[in-house]
């Protein structure tokens, strides 16, 4: 139980030092390509790793969700990546990686899992548009290992997104537009939550400016920064609060809300973090640097909830 302690107590110190543990995971040979690509995934979004369970099908679910399993009474969706991904192989997926994502547990059928690596989100870079293009934008960021391996940390929002039967249309309904201007600024690797979170504040009526990383992030608010310093205005004038995820390559959420914490001029501005990783460490984690208030994805009635409450906005009926 001591050692137990140990590792957990180590991860917890991962918060502010921009750094991230991943689990490398294959989906077999491509038949078409002859390459066998590995892909990673955030620790904390691993609840446990197993092999892969019987699997009971389910009727009008999407091609790439085999069926349900019970695990621990409770029914979850298991989703095959490889057939996600359009990777041809015949070998049949060995290993389920059982994940959390905003309170919802899933499982991922994988081929194979191989170790646990601790690396620096900076080594993390944005994809080049060669495997955007190749993987259908299923690639959030993509790192080079010591031995020329290259991983790729797939967009899982993404999966769930378009493996989800459920219409989110609904979620939009009853937000209301509000009175006063306001203008945020929102850092998201992913394509889906950037979708989401444009959406929302545009219902909103609230202005918005974004990058696709805490390193964009910080480089485009130290911009804002320097010119309102320039023109003798203060910066909390004219942003009112930064929403950030947590996982993002070259900075991630933690880094950069540290960054704008300790940066009088952005002195007054809130920093309201929303991620899929829901667990109440990592809320924790995000209040030990600096985090004003914490929101799951992708609940948009929560985050305009959330907003409006920190923004200290009325309707505008």
């Amino acid at each position: 139980m001591s050692e137990l302690l140990k590792k957990i107590d180590a991860r917890t110190k991962l918060a502010g030092t921009n750094k991230l543990e991943i689990l490398l995971f294959s989906l077999g040979h491509d038949q078409r390509t002859g390459r066998k690509e590995i892909f990673g995934i955030n620790v904390f979004k691993v609840r446990e790793v197993m092999r892969t369970p019987e699997i009971t099908s389910a009727p009008e679910m999407p091609s790439s969700v085999e069926g349900m399993v019970s695990l621990r009474g409770a029914l979850v969706p298991v989703i095959d990546l490889a057939k996600y991904s359009g990777i041809v192989t015949s070998n049949r997926p060995e290993i389920m990686i059982v994940t959390e994502y905003n309170g919802h547990t899933q499982g991922f059928l994988v081929e194979a899992v191989d170790t646990i690596l601790r690396l620096d989100w900076s080594a993390m870079r944005v994809p080049p548009d060669m495997i955007t293009n190749r993987m259908a934008g299923l690639v959030t960021a993509v790192t080079e290992l010591d031995n020329g391996t290259l991983v790729m940390m797939m967009d899982v929002e993404k999966v769930l997104a378009e493996t989800s039967i459920i219409d989110d249309g609904h979620s939009f309904i009853n937000i209301e537009p509000v009175k006063e201007d306001r203008r945020i600024f929102f850092a998201d690797d992913s394509a889906v939550a950037r979708k989401q979170i444009e959406r929302t504040l545009e219902v909103m009526n609230i202005r918005y400016t974004s990058a696709i990383n805490g390193m964009r992030g910080w480089e485009d608010l130290q911009k804002m920064a320097q010119q309102a310093e320039a023109a003798g205005r203060k910066l909390s004038d004219e942003l009112h609060l930064v929403l950030t995820d947590v996982e993002m390559p070259e900075m991630d959420g933690y880094m950069l809300t540290k960054m704008i914490k300790s940066d009088p001029r952005f002195a007054g501005i809130p920093v309201l973090m929303h991620s899929s990783l829901s667990g109440s460490s990592n809320q924790k984690l995000g209040e030990s640097v600096g985090v004003d208030a914490y929101v799951s994805k992708f609940e948009p009635q929560k985050l305009a909830s959330k907003l409006r409450q920190m923004l200290k906005l009325e309707p505008s009926n």
